[in-house]
């Protein structure tokens, strides 16, 4: 799914070419639609309620056993051991099937998905991304990369070891407040290079640029 037009990644990358101009870092840009399937979440949720159902018909069968005879015309039924084990196993079933399909709907489905499970693949997917596009990449180490994925409502900004040496994780938070807050108004590529600004500011403090520095990643923004 695109979130930009070709404006907004002109925007983008301009960002990054200033930011770049005062800095010997590098910044790389990532814009996700997710980071991760999480079918292991929807299959727990189905999973869940599965036995939920089930654990339900064992303490209280007869308000089951009353539907199923009112639908079947009212007739009483004397329940066997077997018949009583498939309904619950039926049950089980029709109700892991059921809310599986309905988490096919993909608002619900990161409804339904917790907070911190959200964060940790985000942050697990942003430093996948950073290890393949930006770690060690540059001669002096310093590549920063901030990371946004739309679907978790989740950024992260992940820097070269040289730069997370000098620089604490929580300077990093004027500028994803900075960008979280324009994105939160649909500005996604305002957002962006607001965070970008940000980040360019606080590596001409600690990396200023050299007459020799080169660009060394790109400055065009990634969409995965």
């Amino acid at each position: 799914m695109a979130y930009l037009d070709d404006a907004g990644r002109r925007l983008v990358a301009e960002a990054v070419t200033e930011a770049e101009s005062a800095t010997s870092g590098e910044i790389v840009t990532v814009l996700a639609d997710r980071s991760d399937g999480y079918t292991d979440v929807a299959l727990l949720w189905a999973i869940g309620a599965a036995f939920t159902v089930m654990s339900v018909f064992a303490a209280f069968p007869q308000p089951f056993l009353q539907l199923w005879d009112s639908m079947i015309g009212g007739w009483g039924h004397e329940w066997t051991t077997g018949e009583l084990a498939s309904m619950v196993i039926g049950l089980g079933l029709i109700t892991f099937l059921l809310v599986l399909l309905v988490q096919q709907w993909e608002p619900l489905k990161f409804a339904l998905i917790p907070g911190p499970a959200k964060s940790a693949r985000v942050h697990d997917q942003a430093v996948r991304q950073f290890k393949v596009g930006a770690e060690r990449r540059t001669t002096g180490h310093t590549g920063v990369m901030i990371y946004l994925s739309m679907r978790e409502h989740r950024a992260e900004i992940v820097a070269d070891q040289s730069i997370a040496s000098i620089v604490p994780a929580e300077v990093w938070g004027e500028a994803m407040g900075d960008m979280l807050g324009e994105i939160r108004n649909g500005a996604i590529a305002e957002g962006l290079a607001v965070g970008i600004r940000d980040v360019g500011f606080v590596l001409a403090q600690h990396f200023p640029r050299g007459e020799d520095d080169v660009n060394e990643l790109p400055d065009r923004l990634i969409e995965v």
